[in-house]
């Protein structure tokens, strides 16, 4: 996933501390492979977003912290794509989806890549209709739904480029 998550994670599952900083069960940093400044700058970054705080125990995940976790592991739910790449492309899909759901929007990009759609600009693809209902129920309970539009198209978006 992202370094952000792996910290947070590591934060929230770890009870074990050596000199104020989480460690696995054999006493050793869990993020050996990451530069000192890389975890540095991102502890700094963490706790300047009231994700994580310290006390006298250790570091410790905020309701904050334990929300963004949430949204990142809700973001990670996958759904089978059911189209071909001959199935007929006559679906446009237009999003606006904030700055602040970044995470989200990119998750949706990609099921549409996977749902065989094709950009037609950077908010707008084409592919096949209708968009899985599962799939668009979880848009609605992440909160995207307000941000998409779709549009139905008469004939196959391939028959208009000719």
């Amino acid at each position: 996933m992202s370094l952000i998550y792996d910290i947070l994670d590591e934060i929230s599952t770890t009870s074990l501390s050596y000199k104020g900083a989480r460690v696995n069960m054999f006493g050793l940093p869990r993020f050996k492979d990451q530069s000192p400044r890389s975890m540095s700058s991102m502890i700094y970054y963490l706790k300047k977003e009231e994700l994580i705080k310290k006390n006298d125990k250790g570091w410790y995940l905020t309701p904050a912290g334990r929300k963004y976790m949430k949204r990142k592991e809700d973001s990670l739910r996958q759904f089978e794509q059911k189209f071909s790449k001959e199935t007929p492309k006559n679906l446009i899909v237009m999003f606006d989806i904030p700055e602040t759901k970044k995470a989200e929007r990119e998750w949706f990009r990609w099921h549409l890549k996977k749902f065989n759609y094709e950009i037609i600009q950077k908010s707008v693809w084409v592919g096949p209709s209708p968009l899985p209902k599962k799939f668009m129920e979880y848009v609605t309970k992440i909160g995207l739904k307000g941000s998409i539009k779709t549009f139905k198209l008469a004939k196959d978006y391939r028959n208009f480029k000719k």
